[in-house]
Formats: C-alpha cells, structure tokens, sequence
C-alpha cells in the first residue's frame, strides 16, 4: 500500500476508492484547463472524488502535457516561473494549505494531502511505458520469470489529492450576481466571515495565485423547491472553497515587475475591517508562538518527504510565513481592513539558532527584518 493514513481512515478510504476504480479500468480523466497536468479523479461509480496533481505534470515539470509552458521556458527563459517560488513544489503548497487550513480551523480548503496513483491516462515517458508493457509481457508469457517482479503496471506518481466538492461555482460567477442582487442581510453577514477567513489562508501562505476562478462558493437556498430565486429565500446558505494553492509559500517576497498581487483585494468585501469573529478564531493561536513553531514543525514534517528538500530554502520559506504571521496579528489588532492588511510591508521573522524539531530550547533566537519599501500596488 502507497497511501497509507491511519490519522485520517475516511480520507485513506476516499484514496483507495480511487484506486479501486483504477484497476477496475476507470481511470482518472485530464484536465485541460490549467497550466499543468491535473485529473479528475473518480471511484467504481464513475463518481468524480478528488483532484490529482502529480508533481512531474506541474507547469515547470518535466512531463507536463501543456506545451506552453516548455514554450516559455524554450523561448522566454527571463520570464520562466515566479522567481520567489520553489520550482516543482506545488502540489506540497497543495497539501500545505490545507495543513495550514485545518490547523487554524478555517475549513474553508477541501481537504489535501500527498499521495501516489498510478493510471495509464497520466502523463508518461516512452521508456516507462515500454518497460511497463514489457515486464506485462513476461509475467503473462513466461511466469517463472514474471514472479519475480517487485510489481507491474506504470510506476506510481507523487502528487496532492484534494477531495471534489461538489455544487461549488467560480467566485467571479457569484461575485458579479452579488452587484446586481444584494444578498440577505444574514447571508452577507456569513459570506463577510468567510471571506475573511480566504484572506487569512491567502495572506499567511502568501498565495501568489488567487484569482475569482480558483475559489469557490456554493448557493444553497433554503428549500429545495424554491429554486435558484434567492429572492424568494429568507436566509440562503453560502459556502466557500479555495482550491488551487499549489503558487504559495515564497521563500522570499516577491519583489519582481510582476505583483502577484491578492486578486480579492479588489472587492467590497476587503475595505470592511475584519470582524471580532475572526480575531477570536485567529489571534489566540497566531499570538502563540508555541502555535506557529508547531505549524512550521508540521510543514516541515511535509515538505522533507521532498526529494528535492533544501532545509535552507525552507527556512526561509518559514521566515516568510512567520513574517505573514506578524503582520496579520497586528492588523487584527489594530482594527484594519483586508485592503490595509496588504498594503503593510512585508516582514521576515527568521529563526538564527535552533533548529526543526520538537524540542524547544531557551537559545531558540529569531531574526525580524522589514522590507524597505511599501508594496507597490496597493493589492500586493
């Protein structure tokens, strides 16, 4: 067994539902929106569960399916990736949000994790496939040999798993209903706390990704007879989703032409300062710094499974995230807006001695540095 999660039987179910459905030949079918290899993921029941996003079809990975991105890198190499981001680390960005998501009991991510799926609709090089058929060949030809193989079929893939929610629609689809029809008083209310809580997500990973089309929200009206004439509900339900987080956790701030700014800056929504609902989820846990060493520790924990693991890159991934930490609690405190949230300079809170570990120790010292200048967009 690849996927083994003894913390999580119901999410270790839904995986093995997936492969259940593989080898019963239904396979996971591709995405073809996106820069990057990403497949829908069903069960036996040709039920979409999940999103796989293997870590060798990310956009920069060397067997992603979209050419354009190898066109970029071929022709426009200045211009290749987002030079404050680990390259081919998205789908532990994926996980890490959701690690981040749950921690600060947000539950607004569906949940993520890393696992291995292996599926002959994935992105494969021409030698894994020959050998793969090969070693197929043998066992079904020549048995004596064939039992030998340590396994058949193509190799399995890493990559993030995000559970499937379903009902959810673009933001931007929404977004542009809530300007012509003004939602119920109760409803706006709700719909106010999440999407504070996104901003909370977004701005302590420090997404360099969100646009209206990679979150979610779900319209349920109160009665199912009713239909879709919110007009005709009293007090509809509202949900929110973030998905595609696999552009976060910079290992420094971005300071390029290019802003990667905070898309829902923009919105109504941010120039209300955050409620004291929020601060009494929030600001106990990232006042802590017991708290925010232990998510470090956890996304530690995540991101050495790596091969390509750098334990200096990631520290300065962490200074990045303790930096957002910082900011955020003091405009939490200081009665700010999501909009003034952002437009605050960017910190790094480096840990100088110490290490990754559980054990804590009165030498454990941290660095804090402020950036020079102010953002230079005023959603950044």
């Amino acid at each position: 067994m690849w996927n083994n999660f003894p913390e999580d039987p119901q999410f270790e179910e839904d995986v093995r539902q997936a492969e259940i459905a593989i080898e019963a030949n239904i396979f996971p079918e591709r995405i073809y929106q996106g820069s990057s290899g990403s497949y829908f993921v069903k069960n036996k029941d040709n039920k979409t569960i999940g999103v796989f996003k293997p870590k060798d079809e990310e956009p920069y990975g060397q067997l992603n399916p979209k050419w354009t991105k190898w066109m970029q890198k071929l022709c426009c190499p200045c211009c290749f990736g987002r030079s404050c981001l680990v390259l081919n680390q998205g789908y532990l960005s994926e996980a890490g949000a959701s690690l981040v998501d749950q921690k600060l009991f947000l539950n607004i991510v569906p949940k993520t994790k890393v696992v291995k799926l292996a599926s002959k609709t994935f992105n494969y090089n021409a030698f894994d496939r020959t050998k793969a058929s090969a070693k197929q060949n043998l066992y079904e030809n020549v048995p004596a040999v064939g039992k030998h193989f340590k396994r058949l079929g193509l190799p399995p893939k890493v990559g993030s798993f995000q559970l499937f929610v379903n009902g959810y629609k673009d933001a931007d689809f929404w977004l542009r209903r809530f300007e012509s029809e003004a939602l119920p008083e109760s409803t706006a209310r709700k719909f106010q706390h999440l999407f504070e809580r996104l901003v909370v997500l977004d701005y302590i990973i420090r997404n360099t990704d969100r646009g209206n089309d990679n979150w979610l929200i779900k319209y349920e009206p109160a009665c199912a007879d009713q239909g879709d004439e919110w007009s005709m509900v009293e007090h509809p339900e509202i949900s929110l989703a973030a998905i595609d987080n696999g552009l976060a956790f910079p290992y420094k701030h971005p300071d390029e032409w290019r802003a990667y700014p905070y898309h829902w800056a923009w919105l109504p929504q941010a120039k209300i300062p955050f409620s004291d609902e929020i601060k009494e989820l929030v600001l106990p846990q990232i006042n802590d710094m017991n708290f925010v060493q232990d998510l470090c520790e956890d996304l530690y924990e995540l991101f050495k499974t790596d091969k390509g693991f750098d334990r200096a890159t990631f520290g300065k991934q962490m200074a990045v995230m303790r930096g957002q930490i910082l900011n955020l609690s003091q405009a939490l405190k200081d009665g700010k807006s999501p909009v003034e949230l952002v437009q605050m300079r960017g910190v790094t809170v480096e840990r100088t001695k110490g290490g990754f570990g559980r054990i804590r120790s009165d030498s454990d010292t941290f660095t804090q540095s402020v950036s020079s200048r102010n953002p230079f967009f005023s959603w950044c």
